[in-house]
């Protein structure tokens, strides 16, 4: 019997997806920002096919492209998960679910608590916002730390304010710090926010999970706040996003990890 009606057309998201190649490409994109030759690399196809399969993604709206802030013949490509999830939310979960993370309440708490470090270049915007919002997510419960790799004399007034309007949190005694402090110290996560950062980060021991964030510079993005906050707000909105998608990981990590 001829199958008709309604209903019967798989989803946009789900033809995009259902090819083998391209839902590789979305899983490898829901823990990191990458340029084309790394994820040609990762799923061990010819970097043209990996470009005309990103091209077809891109046109769906699931995954966007950004020219690299350290070198500009370079593009980051990032997977959109609000509209993954939003398309179809039981294909989207099976990329990062929404479900509320699990963490261990006060008492339960292992001796040692999932350590995550951000790193851009001056930690005084996208680093310190990241920093803030995965603290006030997590209450104390995960280990949270920015650090530089050319730390500024003090964080942007911007990235205090826009914590401040949007979200309920005060850093504004929070100072930068450099990367070589941090010597020594072990963290499961490492996530860059910018690019010359991914470039200049050093190696940690223990292998930590790295991913990379690929966001632009709010504070290039004028020196008034007509032109300048919009782009922090921009940032942080963004920055929001990627860190409701990173809880889940978190919390399966927290449940993998034993005491030490």
């Amino acid at each position: 019997m001829a199958l008709s009606g309604q209903g019967l057309t798989p989803p946009a998201f789900v033809r995009l997806a259902a090819h083998p190649l391209r839902w590789r490409l979305l899983t490898a994109l829901a823990d990191s920002d990458y340029r084309v030759r790394e994820l040609a690399t990762r799923v061990d196809q010819p970097q043209n096919l990996v470009s005309y399969h990103l091209r077809l993604l891109r046109d769906g709206g699931l995954v966007t492209a950004t020219r690299s802030s350290f070198d500009g013949r370079d593009s980051y490509y990032h997977l959109d998960l609000e509209r993954c999830t939003d398309a179809l939310i039981d294909s989207g979960a099976a990329l990062r679910t929404k479900a509320a993370p699990s963490f261990p309440s006060a008492d339960q708490q292992q001796a040692r608590r999932i350590a995550v470090l951000f790193v851009c270049t001056g930690n005084s915007a996208r680093s310190p916002i990241a920093e803030a919002l995965l603290r006030h997510h997590t209450a104390g419960r995960v280990s949270v730390t920015s650090a530089g790799s050319r730390p500024r004399a003090r964080l942007h007034p911007n990235t205090v304010r826009v914590l401040r309007e949007a979200f309920d949190i005060d850093i504004s005694g929070q100072r930068p710090r450099h990367l070589d402090t941090l010597a020594g110290q072990t963290f499961d996560h490492v996530i860059t926010l910018c690019d010359k950062a991914r470039e200049d980060c050093p190696e940690f021991p223990h292998h930590p999970r790295q991913a990379h964030w690929s966001i632009p510079e709010p504070a290039m993005a004028g020196d008034t706040d007509q032109a300048g906050y919009p782009a922090f707000q921009r940032t942080a909105a963004d920055i929001a996003t990627r860190i409701r998608h990173l809880l889940p990981v978190l919390a399966a990590t927290n449940r993998k990890e034993g005491p030490p």
